[in-house]
């Protein structure tokens, strides 16, 4: 790995799944005789998981690195040959594991973007783009699969041309479309920066005010002038030479400019200006010999240039070879094009291998990717200056920024120099047999084995912060879903692990300086902020020196030990097990200077220190299942197993709930069962047993147009009171949230995240007798909500759609369109939930001033919120009711009436609030209060539940985004599986030139399971799904709906439980969670047999 950075290239290979990304790379292996020609495209070399070649599908990204030499022209001329190293990375296509495009693409600069010339554009298409477009990868577009449009759907040399027209222009607006939404964004930031500037020329110039508004706002103009971004080198365009035409079973490609070339020479015309014509409404007109454009036509019947020069001599040779074979043409093709086949390979029966010896020789597959790559993929030094600032700086809008110190300079050009700063990225762990690591080279300088399992040594704090999995332990009494962190404890032994046959490894990307085996680094987890100093307490726990146990260059499903990686090359890293997770950036200074390392941060090592950290999972984890192993003795090895598979796998995630279960959450059904196989068979090696899939739901009420009459006390519908021992009376009143409202609260989880910290860090200690109750309700839930905190951090992933400042303001005016009840509510919102950060809004509506959030979260305003306080002679309990009452709302919240769980959508009002300080005479105050909260708790939550019963209530189910692409004959078959698993049809298209339709459905994930063998099953494998989970939409129907009428009395019985959806999905769950369940365990028992 010590090849120049200039003739170094780091791209991986994205697309939908089965379009042909890995038969693509086994042509690019067989060019460097890794696997011999005969098998590429059938060995599929890099999908080295048993499940992965026997599903046909890659599931886990692999890397390898590949080298070629070109013969390139030198100033003088001369033909000079140049040696170059790819490194190349294989990515999944199922949206299960888009996890692991994720993690690629953070260590590559270009990207081979296949897409299957019948299918088109798919959903995982667009999803790979996007990535692409955001890492500021350079994309090659490569159009596979060509062989179809010729043996499959028989198209004419015209018709596929068109077919391929349109293909490229739908990828086009693709990117369009990314490039219009930046440029709005970029407008949005330019007009508030200009906004911000004048509104601070206005304070520090408030003398001159009207001239220096006039005067300076036009200077202000000229020099912050909106910049236009230039879209012409987004777009991807044949005459370019940035879309290949390929085969990859028939292991052929080419570029449109393997045909100017061609061509050139025999018109006697301008190589550039041929190929420019080639491709286009551009041809050549017979009797003058010359290119004509459409307009020039005049209505004479010609073809394009393309079809008469590229189509028309592909399709001749599929029709001599494969379709009609014609010996005799096929020797006249053989000798037209001047190659060399040998007689056995004309002879063979085998047309097939025919074809692609001719193609071998003419359309290279392996040289024209090559040749596009070196062309179009800029090397590490160059892609970096503007892939790395905007990882440094998310916000930037321009293409590269001037280096403000050495580490951005040294980042920047991608130094591989002695003293240059050494900065890797860290994108993920894998698991590998530690069998099948090679040994390390003969003389290197290896740290002792423990340097790999140094478990014992981080500190728990330290691991816990770093990791997103395993143990539950709450850290405030006002949060009910806490953080969590892995089960392990600072004093568990690091044997466990380190004779596991299985060790982790790290994938990386080295973006400067040396790395060498043997070194001492600082590792700097995610949660690193920049923002403070290393020494600070915030950063203390997430940084760690590290000593490189090994380097290897990836081969596939293989290792290579080297001594030492140069800038510019992905890599694998061992000794990081035991400190990194799952990412990481290792920093360390050049030179000699790593031997300062291992005694901690100095001020000469504090300036190589920058967190690269922070790559967002398109797929949130959605499914989970409770594992137990088949003997109770093996459960140790079972959690030993659930660590190290959470580590090697981005998407999956475990942890333990308050029953003592083990629960793993993954992507879909695919990735849980590969999960559960590695389980099995890697890491834990124990049968296990696995419950049926847990599919979360959610909870709301609505305004429906026949409800019952209210069963309130107070007749007032959703308003119930409650008293606790008839010291504390109180009112409160549920009533369903606007759409609109609970939208704006989903979309900005990140803003409601932010109001909670401000809140705790601007309230003071709670200070009274019912803390230790609150701090045990929190504690008992804090284990149960383990699985909706991680659902709300996945939503965190998105952008909220108004910033702090704007979010109160917002806010109000959705309110106030909502009618003249919802208005002036902004100073009476006391809480959201569930966990403060949910859908939910608590409102202040008693006399006494009210609890504003808005005022708890301002810094200026928090001292001077004015509490309603509790006065008994000689004491005063300043948040007792209000912290009771609010518990109460967060418990409500977050276990809703029909099935425990998650309620979204709801407003709780508390209208009243009434004490009685003469009924806590004659006892001890703080033991009367004490219970008298514990009691507010309880009441209040129950009164929160029945006031939702009170209005419709309905449950929300989790709903996947279903595409599907099948042939006309079997569209009947498809839309019955659909229909049978209670999902709707969305749209259907058909792909236009082809018998192929594109429907799109939706389908609730509780009936997924099974799915996609079914369709397979029915459609004779001609169909195949592709889901994505979506969110939750709402199951119109009432899930304690019976038949009143005499007609539905007559049709459904007394119950109807058959037909009510609602009732059997919401009985599932309480039955799951051993709740009651109103069901006759005995029907008409007199009847049954003896």
């Amino acid at each position: 790995m010590s090849a120049s950075v200039g003739t170094q290239r780091c791209l991986t290979v994205l697309g939908h799944v089965d379009h042909g990304k890995t038969t693509f790379v086994d042509s690019l292996l067989a060019a460097n005789n890794i696997i011999s020609a005969r098998m590429a495209g059938k060995i599929r070399y890099l999908d080295s998981r048993e499940d992965e070649q026997e599903r046909g599908i890659t599931m886990e990204s692999s890397a390898i690195s590949l080298r070629f030499t070109m013969l390139r022209k030198s100033e003088s001329g001369e033909e000079t040959p140049s040696h170059f190293v790819v490194n190349l990375i294989d990515t999944p296509g199922h949206v299960d594991f888009s996890s692991e495009v994720s993690s690629a693409s953070r260590l590559c600069d270009g990207a081979l973007v296949l897409v299957d010339v019948v299918e088109g554009v798919c959903t995982q298409t667009i999803a790979v783009l996007r990535q692409a477009w955001a890492e500021r990868l350079r994309p090659i577009l490569i159009v596979n699969k060509f062989d179809r449009l010729i043996t499959e759907l028989k198209l004419s040399p015209s018709e596929a041309y068109h077919h391929l027209v349109q293909l490229i222009e739908n990828v086009n607006a693709v990117m369009g479309n990314f490039h219009a939404g930046d440029r709005m964004e970029d407008d949005l930031r330019w007009r508030e920066e200009r906004e911000r500037r004048l509104a601070s020329r206005k304070e520090n110039d408030a003398a001159q005010l009207d001239e220096s508004i006039s005067m300076e706002g036009q200077g202000d103009d000229a020099a912050m002038a909106f910049k236009e971004r230039d879209d012409e080198d987004i777009y991807f365009a044949p005459e370019r030479g940035n879309v290949i035409f390929a085969s990859a079973i028939d292991g052929w490609a080419f570029r449109v400019g393997k045909f100017s070339q061609l061509y050139a020479k025999k018109l006697g015309v301008n190589e550039t200006n041929l190929r420019k014509a080639l491709w286009g409404d551009f041809y050549l007109d017979p009797k003058t010999k010359r290119v004509v454009s459409h307009r020039q036509l005049k209505g004479r019947n010609l073809k394009p240039l393309f079809v008469q020069f590229v189509l028309e001599n592909i399709w001749a040779v599929y029709e001599n070879v494969v379709m009609n074979p014609n010996p005799e043409k096929v020797a006249k093709i053989i000798s037209s094009l001047s190659l060399k086949i040998p007689p056995r390979d004309i002879r063979t029966k085998d047309t097939r291998y025919t074809l692609q010896s001719i193609f071998s020789q003419w359309l290279s597959l392996s040289t024209c990717t090559f040749q596009t790559v070196v062309e179009i993929i800029p090397p590490p030094s160059v892609a970096q200056r503007t892939r790395l600032p905007k990882m440094l700086y998310p916000a930037l809008t321009e293409a590269t920024v001037v280096p403000k110190n050495k580490l951005e300079e040294d980042l920047w050009s991608c130094r591989v120099e002695k003293d240059a700063y050494i900065v890797a990225y860290v994108s993920k762990m894998f698991a590998m047999p530690r069998s099948r690591l090679p040994p390390p080279l003969k003389g290197a300088d290896v740290p002792p084995v423990v340097a790999n399992t140094r478990l014992s040594s981080i500190s728990s704090e330290g691991y816990l912060a770093s990791a997103p999995v395993m143990a539950v332990a709450p850290s405030d009494p006002a949060v009910n879903i806490p953080e969590s962190g892995p089960d392990v404890k600072s004093n568990e032994k690091t044997s466990d692990l380190a004779n596991d046959d299985e060790a982790l490894i790290g994938f990386a990307r080295l973006y400067s300086g040396t790395l060498t085996v043997g070194q001492t680094l600082f590792c700097l987890l995610p949660k690193y902020s920049p923002t403070f100093p290393p020494t600070h307490p915030r950063n203390a726990a997430h940084i760690t020196p590290v000593t490189i146990s090994a380097l290897y260059e990836m081969m596939g499903r293989d290792l290579v030990s080297v001594q030492e990686v140069k800038a510019g090359n992905v890599f694998a890293v061992g000794g990081l097990e035991g400190t990194v997770w799952r990412n990481a950036t290792l920093c360390g200074l050049g030179g000699n200077g790593n031997d300062d390392t291992g005694k901690g941060v100095s001020t000469s090592t504090e300036d190589c220190l920058v967190n690269l950290a922070g790559v967002n999972n398109q797929a949130a984890p959605i499914v989970r299942v409770a594992l137990e192993p088949e003997e109770p003795a093996n459960m140790p090895r079972l959690i030993r197993g659930l660590k190290l598979l959470s580590q090697s796998d981005p998407c999956a995630e475990a942890f333990q709930q308050q029953t003592g279960e083990w629960v793993i959450l993954t992507a879909g059904e695919l990735h849980l069962e590969r999960c559960i196989r590695d389980l099995r068979e890697r890491f834990a090696k124990v049968e296990i047993q696995a419950s049926k899939p847990i599919v979360p739901f959610r909870e709301t009420a609505i305004k429906a147009t026949e409800m019952l009459p209210t069963r309130s006390p107070l007749a007032i519908r959703g308003a119930y009171s409650g008293s606790t021992a008839g010291v504390i009376n109180f009112t409160i009143r549920a009533k369903p949230l606007p759409e609109a409202v609970t939208r704006f609260l989903q979309t900005n989880v990140s803003i409601l995240k932010r109001l909670r910290r401000d809140v705790q860090a601007h309230t003071p200690e709670n200070k009274g007798g019912v803390s230790g109750t609150h701090a045990d309700i929190t504690g008992d839930l804090a284990a149960e909500t383990e699985d909706v905190r991680r659902v709300m951090d996945s939503e965190l992933a998105q952008t909220p759609s108004v910033s702090l400042e704007e979010f109160w303001p917002s806010l109000e005016k959705l309110l106030e369109a909502a009618g003249s009840e919802w208005q002036g509510l902004i100073p009476s919102v006391w809480s959201f939930g569930p966990n403060h950060i949910g859908p939910n809004i608590l409102f202040h509506r008693t006399g006494s001033p009210p609890n504003s959030l808005r005022k708890r979260a301002n810094r200026n305003d928090a001292a001077n919120v004015d509490r309603p306080a509790i006065h008994v002679p000689g004491h005063t309990f300043v948040p007792a009711l209000e912290t009771s009452i609010e518990t109460g709302f967060q418990i409500a919240a977050f276990q809703g009436p029909l099935c425990a769980e998650p309620v979204e959508g709801m407003g709780f009002f508390v209208e009243s609030l009434d004490f009685d300080p003469a009924q806590l005479e004659g006892e001890s105050v703080h033991s009367k209060m004490a219970q008298i909260g514990g009691s507010l708790i309880t009441a209040s939550k129950e009164a929160c539940r029945s006031g939702m019963i009170d209005w419709s209530p309905r449950l929300k189910m989790a709903i996947y985004s279903c595409d599907i692409q099948a042939p006309t004959d079997v569209l009947g078959r498809v839309y019955a599986v659909i229909a049978r698993r209670r999902g709707r049809i969305v749209s259907e298209e058909m792909k236009e030139g082809t018998s192929f339709f594109t429907i799109s459905a939706i389908l609730p994930v509780v009936e997924s399971f099974g799915f996609a063998d079914e369709l397979r099953k029915r459609s004779s494998g001609a169909a195949s799904p592709q889901l994505i989970f979506r969110g939750y939409e709402i199951l119109d129907q009432d899930p304690f709906w019976v038949p009143t009428t005499e007609e539905e009395l007559e049709d459904l019985g007394d119950k109807a439980d058959r037909l009510n959806i609602a009732r059997v999905y919401m009985d599932a769950v309480r039955k799951r969670k051993g709740m009651f369940v109103d069901q006759k365990v005995v029907d008409s028992a007199e009847k049954q047999r003896r």
